[in-house]
């Protein structure tokens, strides 16, 4: 049955027995936001809690279980592979141990582990289908926050914290067809919008996140070539290459990793492919 937990609403937790879904949301917010708090990598509280209420949002227009969904967003990002040495299995573990210690049963358990088993973007070349409606409800919301303006934030947020370069105009992105090349992968903040953040548009689940997924996509690409129209300042025509590779992007069709990487970097060669 849906639930009718708020994410807005203070986050509390309770004591006891958890008698109905909408308490058990409310006390894995808790803990969640007590977890998270002090993160600085862009995966911090306010990251999930923005992904719950998108989820949310989403899962209502689209009909979805609104328990799973709400719970699945809470944990998404429990134990991320990025920051447990690319271990996958350690987020599904961590999800079903807290739900467990929270009364969860399995009709609960079991899709919420599932969701956060397969969430995870792990390559522009790596297709992993979401196979329930409410976990392409809670992996479009997770997208949603990985574009736009909190996007773009996260994103040289993330790349602060890990050590990489804001950007190389001599180190082209890299198309990852595989996620071990993925995982692996040091690339900039930049290279990271064509790596995987300018495709996110066109791997929207649901026809709700895809007409949200819109606007988004179009401010970050306009920032891109803000970007490289300020970094490339004085240099001739270079700014100009950057700008067309960065519109291209923003029209791309199809399955990105079929594209002629030409058009999507087009200044130092093709983006490699590993």
């Amino acid at each position: 049955m849906p639930t009718s937990s708020d994410p807005n609403a203070a986050v509390a937790a309770g004591d006891g027995v958890r008698l109905d879904a909408d308490n058990l949301v409310q006390s894995v917010a808790a803990r969640i936001q007590s977890r998270f708090a002090e993160e600085a990598s862009g995966h911090d509280w306010h990251h999930i809690h923005r992904v719950w209420r998108l989820a949310r949002k989403i899962a209502v227009a689209e009909g979805a279980r609104l328990d799973v969904v709400e719970l699945a967003a809470l944990v998404h990002d429990i134990a991320d592979w990025k920051f447990h040495g690319g271990d996958d299995a350690i987020g599904p573990r961590e999800a079903e141990r807290l739900l467990r210690e929270e009364g969860a049963g399995n009709d609960l358990v079991e899709p919420v582990v599932e969701i956060v088993a397969t969430i995870s973007f792990k390559g522009a070349g790596v297709r992993q289908p979401m196979r329930t409606l409410e976990g392409q409800c809670v992996q479009d919301a997770d997208r949603l926050d990985a574009i736009g303006a909190i996007g773009i934030a996260r994103c040289f947020a993330y790349g602060g914290h890990a050590g990489r370069l804001m950007y190389d105009p001599e180190v082209p992105p890299v198309l990852h067809a595989t996620a071990d090349a993925y995982k692996t992968a040091k690339g900039t903040s930049v290279n990271h919008f064509y790596e995987k953040l300018f495709l996110l548009k066109d791997r929207m689940n649901t026809a709700t996140g895809r007409v949200l997924a819109q606007e988004r996509h179009r401010y970050m690409a306009s920032f891109i070539e803000r970007f490289l129209e300020e970094w490339n300042v004085g240099e001739g025509s270079e700014p100009e290459k950057h700008l067309i590779s960065a519109s291209r992007v923003t029209d791309m069709r199809g399955d990105p990793v079929a594209c002629d990487a030409q058009v999507l970097w087009g200044v130092r060669g093709p983006a490699k492919r590993l």
